[in-house]
């Protein structure tokens, strides 16, 4: 796509905050935001196509932090963080540094949460350093970790931020109660998606996928939790409770009758974007930040993300340390910063997923109006009543359901 976008026109923000850092701060988001959107406007592809690879010059040491108060190896998934194309740094993370001259080495190194607690599994079993001080899994990956005792407590004492600012969305997780292992940084809601040109009436639940005028036409998604989660949730199931095999084979025999029949014309994980952007897929299960993301680039809302009738799932993206962190004060340090307001705001005006912070919702007026009422990023009271957190499965639960999910999809 060789053509270059226009400028998208936004709403005028409100006056810049007094503090000077934020200022600046909030002048960065702006033109990060708009940055970002014109990228993926002019090449025509979601941020899970560009795949890990395209921004391989983002990982590595960032900022002027010079080290005088230690420093921190935080591992983070791609497009995760605010990024300036312009000037290929992160400025948050340089603001971070700045003030307090910890240094921050940023990795996008997680790709996948199995493949990267692969890659360094044998170092977290024989607690060894990991070559990270902090990364962000996905919760119900992160579980696995803590089963092990191979993370290390947080001291909420030490996140003032954390404690007044956490929405109640995230606030709890059934292994985690009172989020002493996990601090979430990002979260997003898995739910329907469909194009409002080619499919105009729509879907508001999962049946909605089945109808014969979709045929050939529909993507589910790959993670096993994400497709299935919202089958059950449509079949009467509390997700959040104590189910098992039952509820769970009966989702995936709904699953496989689909399948079989050619009503699917793609089951995949990241790179369904590309297929919604084709139309090659009219409508399908999609996660919440990527529709958002998608709508952006275009500059008009051509798909819409819908919360099934029965509701959607929600997944949480979360800090934790390693046993073998020794900058575990410096890591607290980052973490509670990433929890004021406005480098919440920042880092939303960016990811376009769900933030953790109450208060950016306000901070975000000054960065991007619009945003600020996006109820994908800031998800009201009625929308939260409506997304669920899937209960923890255990180890042997986990590898039954994926061996049985995979040969559903043929692999």
């Amino acid at each position: 796509m060789g053509c270059q976008p226009a400028a998208k026109e936004h709403a005028v923000a409100g006056p810049l905050p007094q503090d000077p850092m934020i200022r600046k701060l909030v002048a960065q988001a702006q033109a990060a935001s708009l940055s970002r959107r014109g990228l993926f406007k002019g090449l025509g592809l979601g941020a899970a196509a560009l795949g890990a690879g395209s921004l391989a010059a983002c990982s590595g040491s960032s900022g002027p932090g010079d080290g005088s108060a230690g420093s921190v190896r935080w591992a983070n998934w791609t497009y995760y963080l605010d990024y300036d194309e312009e000037t290929g740094t992160y400025p948050s993370l340089d603001a971070f540094q700045e003030a307090t001259n910890i240094r921050v080495e940023y990795f996008e190194d997680i790709d996948d949460n199995k493949t990267f607690i692969a890659k360094i599994k044998d170092q977290l079993k024989l607690g060894q350093d990991t070559g990270y001080d902090t990364f962000c899994l996905t919760d119900s990956s992160l579980v696995r970790l803590l089963e092990q005792d191979q993370l290390m407590e947080f001291d909420r004492s030490l996140l003032p931020n954390v404690g007044e600012q956490m929405i109640p969305l995230v606030q709890k997780a059934s292994f985690d109660l009172d989020r002493t292992w996990s601090i979430p940084y990002q979260a997003g809601m898995t739910g329907l998606v469909y194009n409002t040109k080619l499919y105009p009436k729509g879907v508001k639940q999962v049946s909605d996928l089945w109808a014969p005028d979709l045929k050939g036409k529909v993507s589910l998604l790959s993670e096993q939790d994400d497709t299935l989660g919202l089958v059950m949730l449509e079949q009467g199931v509390d997700v959040e409770g104590d189910w098992g095999d039952d509820e769970f084979f009966t989702a995936l025999e709904a699953v496989e009758k689909q399948l079989a029949s050619g009503q699917v014309y793609t089951v995949k994980g990241n790179s369904y974007t590309q297929d919604l952007q084709t139309e090659a897929v009219w409508a399908g299960m999609a996660w919440s930040g990527d529709v958002t993301m998608l709508n952006d680039g275009a500059g008009e809302e051509i798909w819409k993300f819908v919360v099934p009738d029965a509701g959607a799932t929600l997944f949480i993206d979360s800090f934790c340390m390693p046993t073998s962190t020794e900058s575990a004060d410096q890591v607290h340090q980052l973490v509670d910063y990433y929890y004021k307001p406005e480098i919440a705001a920042q880092v939303a005006a960016y990811v376009q997923y769900v933030t953790p912070v109450a208060g950016a919702r306000e901070a975000m007026e000054q960065i991007d109006p619009e945003l600020a009422a996006n109820p994908l990023i800031f998800p009201d009271e009625e929308m939260s009543s409506r997304v669920f957190d899937m209960r923890t499965i255990s180890s042997e639960e986990d590898n039954r359901y994926a061996q049985a999910y995979q040969k559903a999809l043929g692999n």
